[in-house]
């Protein structure tokens, strides 16, 4: 019998993501940003045509089971796909094709019942950028690394696991599984250190791969409610939390609902950690709906980047709706 499954990341820039003097040719309209990614991938190709991702990572791989139930071939048949940046400078815009650097497979990893692949895919960003160096000339115009390493298992009854087990701190990765469903996200974006470090030897094909902090998908409600919060006509205010900090804290007043940008933060009611949420979750509606009273502490577990808007602006029925998800959530964490 042969199986077969896939797992598949896609790289993308989110609004504000990017910081410093780099920032500046988003700011003017010459680089862009990019809209988020489809919930369900769709055809891989048509997203690369359309500019939808920087880098997408593809590892599908299959074995072959015998009647004893034991695995007697395996093999490695995806790959990774390189997007481009589009720069515009008034009516004139060029189109920067991405560099792909060969795709690392790693020799699959065998146990009882299963055998483990690992795909490493990537490259440079489509368009040079400056950076300074230590040597003469002291500025080179070279593009940092991005990537994403995916780990695929798949088992002798046929099931398969997907997951990203490493990853460039820079741009934001989704992860897709075999059907095309959206089922995580990496949770955390450190541009300044990317830029700074994600050349030659500090990479997948040097002898380094950073950790990929994963997060679980948030809902469509959130996915709704967070455009109203960015582009809505309450300016959204943004704000850079440091790791371990409380930005709320329960039993304070406050009406403000967050939407987390970037990072990873927790929710504690009486000094019990509930739930952990990620890029994409809001946050804080439920003192708006019972009272103006914080029912709980919202916590930094790695440095974060927030909005936030007063819970006015928001519809109430989204967000007794939104409340109603996270008290079931909160309900199974604890």
């Amino acid at each position: 019998m042969r199986y077969q499954s896939s797992v598949t990341s896609l790289s993308w820039i989110p609004s504000e993501a990017v910081e410093g003097t780099t920032k500046l040719p988003f700011e003017v309209g010459m680089a862009h940003y990019d809209p988020p990614p489809p919930d369900e991938l769709g055809d891989l190709a048509a997203l690369r045509d359309a500019d939808r991702f920087r880098f997408a990572n593809r590892l599908s791989a299959w074995v072959e089971v015998n009647a004893a139930g034991k695995v007697t071939k395996a093999g490695y048949t995806g790959a990774g796909m390189i997007g481009s940046t589009t720069v515009r400078v008034g009516p004139m815009s060029h189109v920067f094709q991405a560099v792909s650097l060969p795709d690392i497979q790693r020799e699959p990893e065998y146990g009882v019942g299963w055998v483990r692949f690992t795909q490493t895919s990537g490259g440079r960003t489509g368009m040079p950028a400056p950076r300074s160096v230590r040597r003469a000339p002291f500025i080179q115009w070279q593009a940092p690394l991005a990537w994403t390493t995916l780990s695929l298992t798949l088992y002798v009854d046929g099931s398969a696991e997907g997951a990203i087990s490493g990853a460039s701190r820079f741009p934001r990765h989704w992860l897709y599984d075999d059907h095309g469903q959206l089922i995580g996200k990496s949770g955390l974006i450190d541009f300044n250190d990317w830029y700074r470090k994600s050349f030659g030897k500090h990479s997948p094909w040097g002898d380094q791969d950073s950790e990929a902090f994963v997060t679980v998908v948030e809902s469509a409600l959130e996915r709704s409610l967070s455009l109203q919060l960015m582009h809505g006509a309450a300016k959204p205010r943004i704000m850079k939390i440091d790791k371990g900090t409380t930005l709320v804290s329960q039993g304070e007043k406050g009406s403000d609902v967050y939407l987390i940008l970037d990072g990873v933060a927790r929710i504690e009611v009486d000094g019990e950690r509930l739930a952990e949420y990620g890029p994409g979750a809001m946050l804080g509606e439920r003192a708006h709906l019972e009272g103006g009273e914080r029912t709980s502490s919202i916590v930094a577990v790695t440095a974060c980047r927030v909005a936030s808007v007063p819970a006015s602006a928001l519809d109430r029925q989204d967000l007794e709706q939104l409340s109603s998800g996270h008290r079931r959530e909160d309900t199974s964490a604890g």
